[in-house]
């Protein structure tokens, strides 16, 4: 089985670093990748994509991309589900990276990796 994604893309907003119980650090951030081709207006749709990153990935990201910045993240997609306050079962389908290259600015081909 393979389970593989690359992805190129935005910053929608600053990382912000934070840190588990047992101290590994996590980035919650979201992608805006632009399809392809265009829709039937002649408009270029674009996909937010919630990602993942953990450990020196997060810090590094953290530490050197703000909102807008260009970068890849190679991981695989992740389901799961949770309850929320209203009792509302939940289900959360993110890409959980396993690397990041910064794809601009003077951060241009720095890679963190797991």
């Amino acid at each position: 089985m393979i389970n593989q994604v690359v992805l190129v893309g935005r910053l929608t907003k600053d990382p912000e670093l934070r840190y588990t119980a047992d101290g590994a650090a996590v980035v919650n951030v979201t992608l805006a990748v632009s399809r392809n081709f265009r829709n039937a207006e002649g408009v270029v749709d674009t996909d937010f994509v919630h990602c993942t990153l953990w450990r020196k990935v997060a810090e590094n990201t953290a530490n050197y991309c703000r909102k807008g910045s260009i970068i890849g993240v190679t991981g695989r997609i992740q389901t799961r589900s949770y309850e929320n306050q209203d009792g509302k079962r939940v289900h959360v389908t993110e890409v959980v990276a396993e690397s990041v290259r910064f794809m601009g600015g003077k951060t241009t081909a720095w890679v963190a990796q797991e």
